[in-house]
């Protein structure tokens, strides 16, 4: 499959994200550069522990963020699977772009403030992991597929109020192309969003059928919601998901199109969508075997490191965690305790709190491991740390940390740099939250 990576107008939008000055706006860059651009300060490969860069700051490897993209790239390639990663984990139109260069199939989002930024940067085809019933977001969607006849747009669809809805919204609005749409089958009773029955999938279904406005494209769902998940409940679960496409081919539901869509794939089961999307049988079409893993072009030190599928099945390869979060000691009230400049405001703390990793002393000497230090709690714009005899750690130092949930390390920071394993800043990560 030829894939688009933007017009010359997208690659423009791209390249105006360097014409943006440096300003009080963007958290922990060096004061001495206001004033000038995102691309000026690039240019001069500022190191980040010498370059004037002040904290708390927040920085992504190059050298992991690089052999993730490559490796999500290969392992999709491997098992045949298109691969939609989920934006709404970075909102960063350059790593959109680096993840299309690397393969992928489009990005997918969740709601339509994410659409509109992944379509002021060129994306040409979005995955939208919800059922969208908002008229004035359905309007502007219509006129973008409207105005664009490359723009394939999919989103789901999981109750026949929805459908309803959109196809009101839709035919309000003039629509003269169809939404493409996949029912979305839920992960269990209790879990999220999505149809809890095939009964009522196959009515959903129906009702897009009578919508004038909208085409059924195939079915979907998201295996991290299985209550109580494990291997075996997932893989059940997904098989579910196939035998529902099959299904409805067999009644002809898809008549008309050119490839069905069956799509599912978080981070931390995607070796289960690999396998049993592996199993799907011949159809009346081909199947765009869809998956949406997101979490990967970051990984963390926490949530997903634990989670990872790559932990089940190493042969596969590893990812690596890209994020470290780098604050200063401000205080050393006892031989116990520690405080940094870095609290919520800095740091992902909603699944775990970030992990003491190294070292910089104050003094300019080498870094080393941050034994002994534990973050043990945040305030607004303090880590707490507890410390024993055998942490070494003084006032003036910087400690560096790994961080867990990437979903809720981007979206505090604005402007991220990337650095070289040396210190050397390389480029700049722009976020639209």
């Amino acid at each position: 499959m030829a894939l688009d990576t933007g017009t010359a107008g997208d690659r423009d939008a791209l390249a105006k994200l360097g014409e943006e000055h440096v300003d009080h706006r963007f958290k922990g860059l060096p004061p001495d550069a206001y004033g000038l651009t995102v691309a000026e300060l690039a240019g001069q490969r500022r190191n980040l522990f010498t370059g004037g860069f002040t904290t708390p700051v927040l920085a992504l490897s190059a050298e992991r963020l690089e052999h993730n993209l490559r490796l999500m790239e290969t392992y999709s390639a491997r098992h045949g699977l298109a691969f939609a990663p989920h934006g709404k984990t970075s909102m960063a139109p350059q790593l959109f772009q680096r993840q299309i260069e690397h393969g992928a199939w489009g990005i997918t989002l969740a709601v339509p403030h994410q659409v509109r930024v992944a379509r002021a940067f060129g994306v040409q085809r979005v995955f939208l992991a919800n059922e969208l019933v908002d008229a004035a977001a359905l309007r502007w969607i219509s006129s973008e597929l409207d105005a664009d006849p490359d723009f394939r747009f999919v989103c789901y669809v999981d109750s026949v109020r929805g459908v309803e809805l959109m196809d009101a919204a839709l035919t309000g609005a003039g629509a003269s192309r169809p939404v493409d749409v996949v029912v979305e089958l839920a992960a269990g009773e209790g879990a999220r969003t999505g149809v809890r029955t095939e009964a009522r999938c196959a009515a959903v279904a129906d009702a897009v059928a009578g919508a004038r406005t909208l085409r059924l494209a195939g079915v979907a769902g998201y295996e991290g919601e299985v209550p109580d998940a494990d291997t075996e409940k997932v893989r059940a679960w997904l098989r579910r998901l196939v035998a529902l496409a099959v299904d409805f081919d067999g009644a002809g539901r898809f008549d008309g199109l050119e490839e069905i869509v069956v799509s599912a794939g978080g981070s931390a089961w995607f070796d289960a969508v690999a396998d049993v999307f592996a199993e799907v049988p011949d159809l009346s079409l081909p199947v765009l075997k869809l998956l949406r893993s997101g979490a990967y072009v970051s990984h963390d030190d926490g949530h997903y490191r634990e989670l990872t599928p790559f932990n089940r099945v190493p042969e596969e390869g590893a990812l690596e965690p890209a994020f470290r979060l780098w604050s200063q000691v401000v205080s050393r009230p006892s031989p116990g305790q520690a405080f940094t400049n870095a609290g919520k405001r800095d740091a992902a703390y909603d699944l775990h709190l970030p992990f003491a990793q190294v070292v910089r002393p104050a003094d300019g000497g080498p870094e080393r491991p941050a034994t002994g230090i534990e973050v043990t709690g945040l305030s607004d714009q303090h880590a707490w740390l507890r410390t024993t005899e055998e942490a070494d750690l003084e006032v003036g130092d910087w400690l560096g940390a790994g961080l867990s949930h990437p979903c809720t390390s981007f979206d505090k920071w604005q402007l991220i740099p990337v650095a070289e394993a040396d210190g050397t800043v390389v480029d700049y990560i722009r976020t639209f939250f």
